[in-house]
């Protein structure tokens, strides 16, 4: 028997969901088919799954009815990191996968997105209807002379027609890559401008929060900037006119009907690509420069977000996926993949907290929500603002609550507990745009504990590794995943040596991936998250680099140089404060502020406005000129100066004081006077 007792778990799965849930169908059927263990539960699944890594995908791929148009000749080639090759010779297309559900007459008229605003009021798109636009779209596209391999952009809302251009672009073997609308335009230009798009679908402007913002002048400027577009299509969300030139979206998708094909029309040509071809570019931070272009293949992603949906997240047919995100954010990636379940999509385009604080609850219980996803500071603010959802909202149908942006902390279990539903499975997943899915979380087989991830995922050899590189049990280390998973990224984009790609997640631990993340592997097999090892900001699930910060701000005459930190509190709170060094005679008043936080809130977003800006004598740097970041976040988050910092490695080691001082003032207020 164990010395320390495994804590009294929050919730367990009852006999009823553990026996119908996919993992467990999944893992009988390995058993039988492909060797897995027949007993031992998830734990023993996931031991199989990373011990015979190419035996666990190739069920992966069986069970999921992988369309594969020539056959692979292996699962793996080379297990090296980074450099695994997948599946080689294999070619399938992912858009053909995600909207098989519309080859099944009894379900070509049911829902397979239902799109809601602000407004509420709710649009359904059918299985056929959306077959039929990514059919129209793709046809056009082909005929402006988009090839395999070519880039398509998106500045679109989380809107059906953002699904149908993504779908389409696949289905023709381009690249996709999206910016929500509220970034600003030099946000937007440093990641397009990398990729080098050929068309750029766009809206004029977005609702959020009651308001109407206005996008044709930024879209104008895109144009502009981006010399290798062939063409812009107008999505008139607004309602206004196209720009002179551009194409219009109704133009591109009912060309069939118009023609009086109508029903007989075609279905989509998918192009049929190699495993490992390009399906769509994310974007990293930007904390140390321009965003890192993330290059994830169309097999790679197919067979991680299957594994995930289906067995991780228990989708189906019957389930009503919703997660609130942005086209920005990697899970706007990850819910478009809910169709290769044949489950309806839900996408909600508005404010979190628009009209209220509880307005996702409403979207989940209009739309029958099976399984919602939101952000830990969502959960967190609901929390604080004493809403009730269980007792105003209908939430029967949901049986998952999801988050993910940050650590959930112990609190927000404990409220989505007694607030939501008791018998509620509550999972609290990390993973990262750089995978574009999650290291551990959601099992539906296994209990629930407060603050604590259920499990390192399937076919995921998740560890804790100390500074000396030692996997350590009930210790905090960095997280480590010691094999490839198949949606690591194939490349950067214009990272023709791959040298940047090996410097963001290879040189601390050559051959095993370091994310950046601070963890927990408990004994009772459950993963603690503490937060970012690096200089991440990351507000509402939405990351964005300190470089897009530094750069506009310092645009400012009156701003010599500064530092911005993003810093998870302990009582799930995140503190971004903005420290300045100013020019000689600025003065940082009232006046200053506002200019400050109205020049992030324009150019960038108004989720990175900070919530403090605070003068001090000079930024600290590397020997080499970089602005320690991460440094100064420890020192903020209470670590003394001798273990936050290697002082050799400092310009001016007499400028960080001030934030050890900071962070005991603000651990230790002063109550005199």
């Amino acid at each position: 028997m164990p010395t320390s007792a495994t804590p009294e778990p929050l919730w367990r799965p009852d006999p009823e969901r553990i026996a119908t849930a996919g993992v467990t169908r999944f893992q009988s059927w390995a058993a039988a088919r492909y060797g897995a263990p027949a007993d031992g539960g998830y734990p023993a699944l996931h031991r199989w799954s990373v011990d015979e890594l190419e035996t666990f995908w190739t069920a992966v791929a069986d069970w999921f009815d992988v369309r594969f148009t020539t056959p692979y000749e292996r699962v793996l080639a080379d297990r090296a990191m980074p450099g695994a090759h997948w599946f080689p010779g294999a070619t399938l297309n992912y858009a053909e996968h995600a909207l098989r559900a519309a080859e099944d007459p009894a379900r070509a008229q049911e829902p397979a997105l239902l799109y809601v605003d602000e407004t509420q009021e709710q649009t359904p798109v059918s299985w056929h209807e959306l077959r039929r636009q990514v059919a129209a779209l793709a046809r056009e596209l082909r005929a402006l002379g988009v090839r395999p391999g070519d880039r398509v952009s998106g500045y679109l809302p989380n809107i059906p027609q953002a699904v149908t251009a993504l779908l389409a672009t696949a289905a023709v073997g381009a690249v996709w890559t999206s910016c929500a609308p509220d970034f600003g335009a030099r946000s937007v230009l440093d990641r397009f401008q990398q990729v080098e798009p050929v068309v750029l679908f766009a809206v004029d402007g977005y609702r959020y929060g009651g308001k109407e913002h206005d996008r044709t002048e930024t879209v104008a400027e895109l144009r502009r900037e981006l010399p290798t577009l062939r063409a812009l299509v107008h999505i008139p969300l607004l309602g206004t006119p196209a720009p002179e030139g551009a194409l219009t979206w109704t133009g591109l998708t009912e060309p069939a009907e118009a023609s009086g094909a109508g029903q007989d029309d075609p279905g989509p040509v998918f192009e049929q690509v190699p495993f490992d071809h390009p399906l769509w570019v994310l974007y990293s931070s930007g904390t140390t420069g321009l965003p890192k272009a993330i290059v994830q293949s169309q097999g790679g992603i197919l067979l991680e977000h299957l594994k995930q949906l289906g067995l991780h997240c228990d989708l189906g047919p019957e389930d009503r996926f919703f997660w609130y995100t942005s086209t920005g954010w990697m899970m706007w990636n990850f819910l478009v993949s809910g169709l290769l379940t044949g489950t309806t999509v839900i996408l909600y385009d508005g404010s979190p907290g628009h009209p209220a604080v509880d307005a996702q609850w409403g979207v989940a219980e209009r739309t029958g929500a099976t399984f919602f996803g939101t952000s830990a500071a969502y959960v967190m603010a609901c929390r604080k603002a004493d809403v009730h959802p269980g007792r105003d909202h209908d939430l029967s149908r949901i049986g998952c609550v999801a988050t993910t942006g940050s650590p959930l902390p112990p609190d927000g279990f404990r409220w989505l507990h007694d607030e939501v539903a008791e018998d509620l499975w509550i999972a609290s997943v990390s993973g990262g745009t750089d995978v574009c899915s999650c290291f551990a979380g959601a099992v539906p087989t296994l209990p629930v504990h407060i603050g604590e991830l259920q499990a390192p995922c399937l076919g995921t050899d998740l560890q804790a590794w100390d500074e000396e590189g030692t996997p350590v049990i009930g210790e905090v280390g960095e997280l480590i995943v010691t094999n490839p998973m198949p949606s690591m990224p194939i490349r950067f984009w214009n990272d023709p040596d791959g040298s940047r790609y090996r410097d963001s997640y290879f040189t601390m631990f050559p051959g095993v991936w370091r994310h950046g993340d601070w963890i927990t592997l408990t004994d009772h097999g459950s993963v603690i998250i503490h937060g970012r090892s690096d200089s991440t900001l990351n507000r509402q699930g939405v990351r964005m680099g300190s470089a897009d910060i530094y750069e506009a701000v310092e645009r400012l005459p009156e701003i010599r140089e500064s530092l911005v930190i993003g810093v998870e509190e302990p009582d799930g709170g995140y503190w971004m404060p903005l420290f300045v060094q100013l020019t000689e005679g600025a003065v940082l008043d009232d006046a200053l502020r506002d200019r400050v936080r109205r020049t992030i809130r324009e150019q960038l977003s108004p989720r990175h406005v900070p919530d403090e800006i605070l003068e001090v004598p000079g930024i600290p740097h590397t020997l080499t000129g970089k602005r320690i970041e991460v440094p100064v976040k420890r020192l903020l988050q209470g670590a003394p100066l001798d273990r936050a910092v290697n002082a050799g490695s400092v310009d001016n080691l007499g400028l960080l004081p001030f934030y050890e001082n900071l962070a005991r003032a603000r651990t230790h207020p002063r109550t005199d006077g």
